[in-house]
């Protein structure tokens, strides 16, 4: 199941007293695989060195680009798909080059993609995608 993370859900998947954090377990236990492209890597980059600083950031993003389950990617085609806040388009770009099975997020903006019939875009909320883990290992 190729699945692409928007950082809002990275980042309340991390700590291990997170109710979502058996979404960054199961992830670490490749029961999913995980698309980036290099926006996406620095997106995290940037908001986990906010919240985590230099050297913290830099072992989760070792561990995470380590892992057998991670496919990186390029997007060749920017499809612009969301207006509210073009800096989503760059998850919206990789769900659909990799065909993702899902793009998981809490952010409203991409609530735009569920009128969209061309290029169709799955996204769920990460309270869904949580639920669903135990039926996908």
């Amino acid at each position: 199941m190729n699945i692409v993370l928007d950082t809002n859900v990275l980042l309340v998947a991390l700590p291990s007293k997170s109710i979502y954090h058996p979404i960054f377990t199961s992830l670490l236990k490749k029961s999913f695989d995980l698309v980036v492209t290099n926006e996406i890597i620095s997106e995290y980059e940037e908001q986990l060195s906010i919240r985590l600083g230099k050297d913290r950031t830099d072992l989760h993003l070792v561990e995470l680009l380590n892992l057998p389950n991670i496919h990186k990617i390029d997007s060749y085609y920017l499809w612009q798909l969301i207006e509210a806040d073009k800096d989503d388009n760059k998850f919206v770009d990789c769900a659909i080059a990799c065909n993702a099975d899902f793009l998981v997020s809490n952010d409203a903006h991409y609530n735009i993609l569920a009128t969209i019939e061309f290029p169709k875009v799955k996204v769920i909320k990460a309270q869904a995608f949580l639920q669903m883990l135990p039926t996908i290992h």
